[in-house]
C-alpha cells in the first residue's frame, strides 16, 4: 500500500485564454505568451509530483485542462473546479479568479464549492457582495490508497490589495487607509467563514482533513489563525480537536537553523502567504494521528528569476506519511 501521499498548493498566477482581458492594468495574454505559461505550469506542476495540488487563480478550466495535457505526470488525473459565474446583469463571463483541485487519488465524491457564507457570518453593511466569498472555496473528499477518505478544501483569501470603491483617487492617503482596511475585513470575514464551514463538518462527523492555499497572510496572522482555530477548547483528553496545524511547524525534518521558506516577494520582503494546513490525524501530538507530516519543502527559485511566464507565488509541497495499523495501534497504546 502506498504509505506516502503528497499534496501541494499552487497559485498558478493569472491563467487564462489568451486575449482574455483580466484587470484593466494587465495586458492579455498573446498566443505566444499563452503557450509559455501553458508549458512553464505543466513543467512545475511535474516537478511538483504530487498526488494532490490546489489551484489558485484559474480564470479558465480549459486553460487549465491545456496545462495538464502539456504536463508528464498529469494527463490522467481528474481535475475538479468551475469556471467564473456570468454577470446576474449582463450575463457575460465575469473575469473572476477561482480555486481548482487536481488529484491522481480518486475522489469519493464530487468536489463541492462554497459560495455563501455560512449562516450568522456576513461582511458589514455596505460591502459588495457580502454573503459570499470572493474565491469559493473547493471541498472534495479524498479515497487514500488504504481506503480512507480525507476532507481537502482548497482555498484563496482576500489578498491585501487595496479596495478602492469606484473613482476613488489612488494617490491620497485617507483613501488608500480605507481601502486597505476594507481588503483585511474582506480577507476576516471570509476566514471567520472558512472557521464555521470546518466546524460545521466537524460536527458532521470526524475526518482528516487538509486545508491549502492561498492565505494571503503568514501563519502566524489573525486570519490564518481564525482558520487554524486558534482558542478553540476541547475535552482534556481532546484538545487538539477541531484544530488545524501549519504543516511547516510540524513537520518531522524540520531543521530551524535552514529554513527558507517562501512563497512570495512583495517590495523586497520575503514572506510565506501559502500554506497546507493539516487536521490533528496528521500530528504526531495526537492520540488520533494516523500519520504524519515528514517534510514540507518549497519551490521558489523562479520568484528570483522574473520570469513573465511564471507564477509569482511560490509552491508548497507537502509530504505526508500514513502509518500502518501496527504502527497506529502502538501509538495508541503509547498515548
Amino acid at each position: 500500500m502506498q504509505q506516502e501521499i503528497r499534496f501541494a498548493t499552487f497559485n498558478v498566477c493569472n491563467l487564462s485564454q489568451p486575449g482574455a482581458k483580466l484587470y484593466d492594468n494587465l495586458a492579455p495574454l498573446t498566443p505566444a505568451d499563452y503557450q509559455a505559461k501553458v508549458l512553464w505550469t505543466a513543467q512545475q506542476l511535474d516537478q511538483l509530483d504530487a498526488d494532490v495540488i490546489g489551484l489558485q487563480e484559474v480564470f479558465s478550466m480549459a486553460a487549465l485542462r491545456d496545462v495538464l495535457a502539456a504536463s508528464r505526470r498529469y494527463r490522467e488525473a481528474s481535475l475538479s473546479g468551475f469556471d467564473p459565474a456570468p454577470d446576474p446583469l449582463t450575463g457575460e463571463p465575469r473575469p473572476t479568479p477561482q480555486v481548482a483541485l487536481v488529484s491522481r487519488l480518486p475522489l469519493a465524491a464530487p468536489a463541492h464549492a462554497y459560495q455563501l457564507f455560512p449562516d450568522g457570518v456576513a461582511m458589514p453593511e455596505g460591502n459588495r457582495d457580502a454573503d459570499r466569498f470572493a474565491r469559493a472555496p473547493l471541498h472534495a473528499q479524498v479515497l487514500l490508497p488504504d481506503g480512507r477518505v480525507i476532507d481537502v478544501l482548497v482555498i484563496h483569501l482576500k489578498s491585501k490589495r487595496p479596495d478602492y470603491r469606484h473613482g476613488d483617487p489612488g494617490d491620497e492617503a485617507m483613501l488608500y487607509a480605507q481601502a486597505n482596511l476594507r481588503s483585511l475585513i474582506r480577507r476576516g470575514t471570509e476566514a471567520v467563514a472558512l472557521r464555521a464551514l470546518l466546524s460545521q463538518m466537524d460536527r458532521d462527523g470526524r475526518r482528516p482533513r487538509i486545508v491549502l492555499g492561498d492565505f494571503n497572510d503568514t501563519a502566524d496572522a489573525v486570519t490564518t489563525t481564525i482558520v487554524m482555530g486558534s482558542g478553540c477548547v476541547g475535552l482534556a483528553d481532546e484538545e487538539l480537536s477541531g484544530r488545524l496545524f501549519d504543516s511547516n511547524q510540524i513537520q518531522r525534518g524540520r531543521d530551524r537553523l535552514r529554513h527558507v521558506g517562501y512563497t512570495n516577494i512583495h517590495e523586497g520582503h520575503y514572506m510565506t502567504i501559502d500554506h497546507v494546513l493539516v487536521s490533528e490525524e496528521f500530528n504526531p501530538a495526537s492520540r488520533f494521528a494516523v500519520g504524519e507530516v515528514i517534510d514540507v519543502t518549497y519551490l521558489n527559485d523562479h520568484l528570483l528569476q522574473a520570469r513573465p511566464e511564471a507564477s509569482d507565488h511560490g509552491q508548497v509541497l507537502v509530504r505526508v506519511r500514513l502509518y500502518d495499523e501496527r504502527r497506529g495501534r502502538e501509538r495508541a497504546t503509547e498515548m
